[in-house]
């Protein structure tokens, strides 16, 4: 897969990457309200990577939208999480193919040795938990923006 290009000034296609918890925050901000179906989470244990193709929110682009008239966008994003010893989950039927997952947040909880745990906080009370040698994320842009089928963002109270 490569890398989104986007015509002369448009908006550029986010790459970020996160490798300590304030790097993650920002990370987990731009994350926040994406989906995915079931079926795009991948786990490859001999390249110790997870991944996920995620339907973000362009929350980085919400201000610009706005001032601009323009409608609200999402875009297809890749989550990669590198050095991943483990994965665990939990309110999570993954025989349930059809099933689409909404993440709320990602936090890292060091561990005394060096290593941690990064947790995927999903709406419905699911989670999926990756056991990590260290912290090693990035969100990458891998589409083009669209305008959100709703042209409404999520609402947090704001």
């Amino acid at each position: 897969m490569t890398d989104a290009t986007f015509e002369e000034g448009a908006e550029r296609p986010v790459n970020v990457s996160a490798v300590d918890a304030e790097d993650l925050k920002i990370l987990s901000a731009m994350a926040q309200d994406a989906i995915f179906p079931i079926t795009e989470m991948r786990w490859e244990s001999k390249q110790r990577r997870f991944a996920l193709l995620l339907n973000r929110f362009r929350w980085e682009d919400r201000e610009a939208a706005e001032k601009r008239g323009r409608p609200y966008e999402r875009v297809q994003s890749l989550l990669i999480v590198d050095d991943v010893l483990k994965v665990s989950s939990q309110g999570i039927d993954r025989a349930d193919t059809e099933t689409v997952l909404s993440l709320l947040s990602l936090e890292f909880y060091a561990g005394p040795d060096g290593t941690g745990r990064l947790e995927l906080t999903l709406a419905g009370d699911g989670a999926i938990a990756l056991d990590v040698e260290c912290l090693n994320v990035s969100l990458r842009d891998v589409s083009r923006p669209y305008i959100a089928p709703s042209g409404h963002v999520p609402d947090h109270g704001d």
